[in-house]
């Protein structure tokens, strides 16, 4: 058997989304690509409802077309919109009507089974991964040179041009290299798990996501992301501290999101049938950032960079949107071209990043949550707020993107006014 290779132009940490997708435009532009990926796959994430704008990016990827033709197979379900219900009023967003050119709908996925065929087409297109190893530490110099280990503790030293982090939570290179810093967002946790629903509610739209508020504190909410199998994901969100007045153990995580969910209105209706399908997961202070985005040979993606708050469904989109530009730079580099990594990579993502961060600051003080319901909003108005619940949060055409926080607070407080 041949030795192993050892030297790459580009190594990738994670074989999620962020790095499945730059490891394919990689790889399509003749680079060397390794994945390095610590878990085995298929494997259990949170995160199941796409955006439309991440189909474009698919689409680069040339992804899409094998995507859609196992959507069936996989249960994959079709997603037009967002739904939202709050003090007894149920709205939603339907993606065809958005402000923004591009696709109009995306899937709502099992990320197990999403990010695997990720995994599985980006491999026939002549990506090497390695599943089941873990980078322990990282020297940048002339070349990267990084220390591999397999689970029999065996460690490997493998070299590369540059090296993209796509680990998502596990944060690899800025642990390595001590870039965390706190994220600016109040700490809130999440419990979570997928449920066998048995929805008959006739009028129950399975196309779109629907978000709950808590009929007492707006700062709590719930989601239901439907599949096509007739499962959903479930979850709730809030601070630490609403979820320990529920007065349960907290290791007991089932009856915690079971005591959340009997507070709701519309879900309670909704999953009188519904059986778990899953063990019930925690996760807390999930809200991240780092101080910076790329240094000398190496680049962050998606949420190894920042994670901002599940409420948008953002992360995939952004996962997505930080390889594209990181290949686009790479290929730049690589060509023996210069590359301004802040004005090519940091800038242009945290523009998107800080539409989204906008909108999660709006919803958590009940301005974006009070726009939403606000039905009486011009269509133009409502077609550019759905065009960011949509994903595209880097259309500098949309007004909503150019100057996020004064439109948000000039129309919420048009709405508070009515």
């Amino acid at each position: 058997m041949d030795k192993p290779q050892s030297h790459y132009d580009v190594v990738i940490i994670g074989a999620g989304p962020a790095g499945a997708l730059a490891a394919s435009l990689l790889t399509q532009g003749q680079l060397n690509v390794l994945v390095v990926e610590k878990q085995h796959f298929p494997r259990f994430s949170i995160g199941e409802s796409l955006l439309p704008q991440s189909m474009v990016y698919l689409q680069q990827a040339n992804l899409l077309d094998a995507i859609k033709q196992a959507a069936p197979e996989l249960g994959f379900q079709f997603k037009n919109g967002a739904a939202f219900f709050a003090d007894q009023h149920y709205c939603y967003f339907d993606f065809e009507q958005k402000f923004s050119e591009g696709p109009c709908d995306t899937f709502q996925v099992k990320r197990a089974q999403f990010d695997h065929l990720l995994v599985q087409l980006v491999q026939e297109q002549g990506a090497e991964f390695r599943f089941g190893h873990s980078v322990t530490e990282a020297i940048f110099d002339d070349k990267c040179e990084l220390s591999v280990e397999n689970e029999q503790g065996e460690v490997e030293q493998i070299s590369a041009e540059f090296v993209l982090d796509a680990s998502g939570f596990a944060k690899v290179l800025p642990r390595l290299l001590n870039l965390i810093q706190p994220s600016d967002f109040p700490v809130r946790s999440s419990v979570f798990c997928h449920i066998k629903d048995n929805i008959s509610c006739h009028n129950y739209d399975r196309n779109k996501i629907l978000i709950e508020t808590h009929p007492q504190h707006q700062d709590v909410w719930y989601w239901l992301i439907p599949f096509a199998d007739g499962t959903s994901s479930l979850g709730c969100v809030a601070r630490p501290e609403f979820f320990e007045a529920l007065g349960h153990d907290q290791s007991n995580h089932e009856q915690t999101l079971d005591t959340a969910i009997q507070q709701t209105v519309r879900f309670q209706d909704l999953l009188k049938g519904a059986k778990k399908a899953s063990p019930v997961q925690h996760i807390t202070a999930y809200s991240s950032n780092v101080k910076q985005l790329y240094g000398e040979r190496f680049a962050l993606l998606g949420n190894a960079g920042e994670f901002l708050d599940p409420i948008f469904s953002s992360g995939v989109t952004i996962a997505f949107k930080s390889a594209k530009l990181a290949a686009d730079a790479l290929f730049k580099q690589f060509r023996g071209q210069d590359v301004c990594w802040e004005s090519e990579f940091a800038t242009p993502l945290q523009q998107g990043v800080d539409t989204f961060k906008a909108f999660v600051q709006s919803w958590y003080d009940g301005q974006l949550q009070n726009i939403i319901h606000y039905e009486s909003a011009p269509e133009n108005i409502r077609a550019m707020v759905c065009s960011v619940l949509a994903g595209y949060a880097w259309d500098t055409t949309n007004p909503f993107v150019q100057q996020t926080e004064r439109r948000l607070n000039t129309l919420g407080q048009l709405c508070a006014a009515s």
